[in-house]
């Protein structure tokens, strides 16, 4: 569904992804793993759109150089971006039906999103503002799955949750994961969690990947060791 090969990543003269190659089929996760400064989120917009790149990206076949970044969500790319994003003066479902605008059609209403997230049905009229992150998080989700997308970019979904919600947004997850086709790249820097979530997994360190592999049965201490740098290579 998605293929990345020869991708750099820069904002101005500032490089911060060097030479990423990967594929992501449909129904599948792929975790990107790395510490702070590593590059997953600047990866994350190139595929975007939302910085400069050099390299090729093909969605479903379909070359996206120089596509601006609405072009990209028309195709069917979508984005929960790190820290959720709520339109603060708007209610939960007319955050969700933002989403929609790329009028890209498929599976994915306020019914489906609603049913995959049942406490935003309950708060539908209320204010994004007043939720808490971790309902928050569900509507970012859920905003970007009302576009239909063929890949699903979600940025650090578990960052500032408490155990339990963040427990809660992956198992969501997780059933999305086994009843959709969508291609999805998560972005993920707890290990454990990153590898239970996805079908294979990249660790970033400083901009380049030096690891990759299929989660199941993952060494962890050797991933462990290519996110602090410790003599792992590609």
């Amino acid at each position: 569904m998605l293929k990345v090969d020869g991708l750099s990543a820069s904002y101005g003269d500032y490089t911060a992804v060097f030479d990423a190659r990967f594929e992501v089929a449909a129904g599948e996760t792929l975790a990107l793993i790395g510490a702070n400064g590593a590059g997953k989120t600047s990866l994350l917009h190139a595929i975007c759109g939302l910085c400069s790149a050099q390299g090729r990206i093909t969605l479903d076949g379909a070359d996206m150089h120089g596509l601006t970044a609405a072009k990209r969500a028309q195709l069917g790319v979508a984005l929960s971006p790190e820290g959720r994003r709520m339109f603060a003066s708007l209610s939960v479902q007319e955050n969700l039906e933002i989403g929609a605008n790329t009028g890209r059609t498929g599976p994915w209403t306020l019914s489906s999103v609603t049913k995959l997230f049942p406490i935003l049905g309950e708060f539908a009229d209320r204010p994004a503002r007043l939720l808490s992150g971790g309902q928050q998080q569900m509507v970012a989700i859920g905003r970007a799955l009302m576009a239909n997308p063929k890949v699903l970019l979600l940025d650090e979904v578990s960052l500032g949750l408490a155990p339990v919600v963040a427990q809660e947004v992956m198992q969501a997850l997780a059933k999305l994961r086994t009843e959709s086709g969508i291609a999805t790249i998560l972005v993920e820097q707890d290990i454990r969690r990153a590898i239970a979530a996805s079908d294979r997994f990249l660790c970033l360190l400083e901009g380049r990947v030096v690891l990759q592999g299929a989660s199941k049965g993952a060494d962890l201490d050797a991933i462990g060791r290519a996110y602090f740098g410790e003599g792992t290579a590609a």
